[in-house]
This record gives structure tokens, C-alpha cells and sequence, in this order.
């Protein structure tokens, strides 16, 4: 199997939006979809992302990393651990170096099949609003040098097209590409692996749901199946 791309594709709205680029640049027999089975809280991430995979024609795969739960702890890995995220600090759902050991193993698979790039849906949004020091673009150069340096390719890259954007303009850009409204219905961004709006409650929705409801406003003539409960969120 040859690729051209391969994309990190948790099934949440961002790495979906990705994985629709790779698709709109290099063609659906040319990007892999690549998830990851770590003893995350919830298993239904997996089911969307192969959902959203088969929409969208695109081979996927699940490798299992299930070892990061036995060296270190947190709300994302251990179901008993209530979900928290206290005021200037990261929320405890914080996956210590998750992002860099994904970008790791999906570009060494990436380099195995002929790919010359990696996509991943990180946002410096999650860094500056919810402590995710693994979400920035900084981090990921220092990841990317390092697999040049592995691969002896400088021109291997591992993309982060959403890094400056806000929920509200990859809202608009899956507009533009005429996803959005099946990533809606589809992705699952909850913490708590929840649908559509989520929970409401955790770091995740509660950001989303804030980007999706500007969008909402400023686009009144978009919908989707649970725009009323999104727009009755208290601001």
C-alpha cells in the first residue's frame, strides 16, 4: 500500500476537517486515515473515525498505544478520575506527550508507505484555553526536525493547517469545503464521548460549542439537528 498523506484522525470535528483536506489535495486513494486505540476514555471516537473514513473513501487504520495508560495517569485514560480543569493550569485530561509520540508513529508509518506528510488537527486555541502544551506549532517543528533528521528527507512535514485558527473559522472552513454539516452530525468531540453538543460541561464542548455558536449567529441560515440547544447556550 502507497500513500501520499497520512492523517491522525481522532473521528473529532478538527482532525476531520484534516483528513478532508488531505482528501481535497491528494485524492481519497491517496491519504490514509490512521486512529489510535490508548484506553481513551470512550471507544465510539474510533467508530466515527472509521465512519467518517468510509464517506469520505479513505483507508483507515487503528494502532494500539495502550501502554501509555500504565506510565502515566489522567481523566483521558482513567474512567474513575472525574473530569477537572482548574483555573491556570492544564485540565487533567492532558495526555502527557500523547501529540509528539502520535506524530511520531503516524510519520514513521507515513515514511513506510511513500508519504511525505502527516496532518494533525492541533490548535495553539487548545494551548492557550486549556493547557495543551503539545498543541502548538513550536512543538510541532521541533517533532518535524527530528524525523527529517530520521528519515534523511527535509522535506518531510507534519501539517497542523487549523494551528492558528479559532472553532469559529474551522466552523467556516468545513462550510467551504461542504462538510460541515456531516461532521456535525458525525464527530465526536465530548470527553465524555457524547454526540452532537456533548456534555456541555468539559473543556472540549465547552469550546467548541462557543466557536460553533458565533458560526451559528453569523450563518442563520445554516442548520444542523441540535442548532436550537446550541444557540440557548449561555455565552
Amino acid at each position: 500500500m502507497k500513500k501520499k498523506a497520512v492523517v491522525i484522525h481522532s473521528g473529532g470535528m478538527d482532525s476531520s476537517l484534516c483528513l478532508a483536506l488531505a482528501v481535497k489535495e491528494f485524492g481519497a486513494e491517496n491519504v490514509l486515515s490512521l486512529s489510535f486505540l490508548y484506553s481513551q476514555r470512550h471507544s465510539i471516537e474510533l467508530e466515527r473515525a472509521q465512519k467518517i473514513a468510509a464517506h469520505f473513501n479513505v483507508d483507515n487504520i487503528v494502532l494500539e498505544i495502550n501502554c501509555l495508560s500504565q506510565i502515566t495517569d489522567n481523566a483521558l485514560t482513567n474512567s474513575t478520575i472525574k473530569i477537572e480543569h482548574k483555573e491556570g493550569g492544564a485540565p487533567n485530561t492532558l495526555v502527557v506527550g500523547r501529540n509528539g509520540l502520535m506524530a511520531r508513529l503516524a510519520s514513521i508509518h507515513a515514511h513506510s508507505l511513500g508519504a511525505n506528510c502527516v496532518y494533525m488537527g492541533v490548535m495553539e486555541l487548545e494551548a492557550a484555553n486549556s493547557g495543551y502544551r503539545d498543541c502548538s506549532r513550536p512543538y510541532m517543528d521541533i517533532i518535524q526536525s527530528a524525523l527529517r533528521l530520521d528519515f534523511d528527507n527535509t522535506g518531510f512535514e507534519i501539517r497542523t493547517p487549523l494551528v492558528s485558527m479559532n472553532k469559529k473559522e474551522t466552523m467556516e472552513l468545513g462550510k467551504k469545503l461542504g462538510v460541515l454539516e456531516f461532521l456535525l452530525e458525525t464527530t465526536v468531540t465530548c470527553y465524555e464521548g457524547i454526540e452532537k453538543e456533548g456534555c456541555l460541561k468539559c473543556p472540549a464542548c465547552k469550546l467548541r460549542n462557543q466557536g460553533l455558536k458565533l458560526f451559528t449567529l453569523e450563518n442563520p441560515d445554516f442548520n444542523y439537528s441540535y442548532k436550537a440547544k446550541i444557540l440557548n447556550l449561555i455565552a
